[in-house]
């Protein structure tokens, strides 16, 4: 299981604060929030490439700021940036940087480049900003980690390849043994992949469940304004336009008027409403 305990970083004028959750094992976690809000800075607090100013962070009880070389060994990262050297071929990057893992494979690097439709011998630097997160990927899970960051990759893939990174992270979770935090604005892959959901708004967290749970904490509901108006403290964002007015409403249980049309959100409606 991965525990956050009121983890909180200030950068600058920026404050990450507060943020506890438990992901169990066997899960995809997706984490959703509008540019600046605070998701790479935590993604890097629990990679260990930052340290939290407060709070902790334990991976299978093993806490990150006690053995954090131990912890490192169980995470793989796909983040942004040039990570490798530009100036060397695939395979020696991956073989360079692999000997820090104890479970590192060169077998398993391959493979997956070859899955990904890597050519080992062509140098980092002359890959695509795609290129290079498929072989981030395949970097990451060719030393086996219990838990794979990622952020923001999907953005960058093209459609088929989208659909083999959904297929590569359902099978990485489903022994049951491992997890994933996956940030991202395309929320129809949260919708499609996540068990868990992590909401953050400038540094706060907004909302943390299972999706189901989440979900059914609310109801999208349209129609005419004045009977959503009715709905009083239940409603947290309206807006009307031309053809009638919809909003994101807390679902008390209690019955809906009728006339109006109600539905569970999507994670995009969600998002939206909330953000509002």
């Amino acid at each position: 299981m991965l525990k956050l305990e009121t983890v909180s970083k200030k950068r600058n004028t920026f404050l990450l604060d507060n943020i506890s959750l438990e992901l169990p094992e066997g899960y995809i976690m997706g984490l959703i929030g509008e540019n600046g809000a605070g998701k790479t800075t935590l993604l890097q607090i629990i990679a260990g490439l930052l340290s939290a100013d407060k709070g902790g962070i334990r991976l299978d009880g093993i806490s990150l700021a006690e053995e954090e070389a131990a912890v490192k060994q169980e995470i793989g990262t796909v983040l942004h940036g040039d990570l490798f050297d530009v100036r060397d071929t695939l395979l020696r990057n991956g073989n360079r940087y692999g000997r820090f893992y104890r479970h590192y494979e060169e077998s398993g690097l391959k493979e997956h480049m070859q899955k990904f439709g890597l050519d080992s011998r062509k140098k980092y630097g002359r890959l695509s900003k795609g290129e290079k997160l498929k072989f981030a990927m395949a970097f990451a899970l060719s030393h086996k980690p219990k838990l794979l960051l990622l952020d923001e990759p999907a953005a960058n893939f093209d459609k088929e390849f989208r659909t083999l990174f959904m297929k590569v992270l359902r099978d990485y979770v489903a022994g049951g043994e491992n997890h994933v935090i996956l940030s991202t604005h395309l929320t129809s892959d949260i919708d499609m992949l996540a068990d868990y959901l992590l909401f953050i708004k400038g540094g706060r967290q907004l909302l943390y469940g299972d999706i189901e749970s989440v979900r059914g904490r609310y109801r999208m509901a349209a129609g005419e304004e004045y009977k959503l108006k009715l709905l009083k403290d239940r409603v947290i964002h309206m807006e009307s336009g031309e053809f009638g007015s919809r909003a994101l409403v807390y679902n008390s249980g209690k019955p809906f008027d009728a006339a109006l049309k109600v539905w569970e959100p999507s994670i995009e409606e969600l998002m939206y409403f909330m953000e509002k």
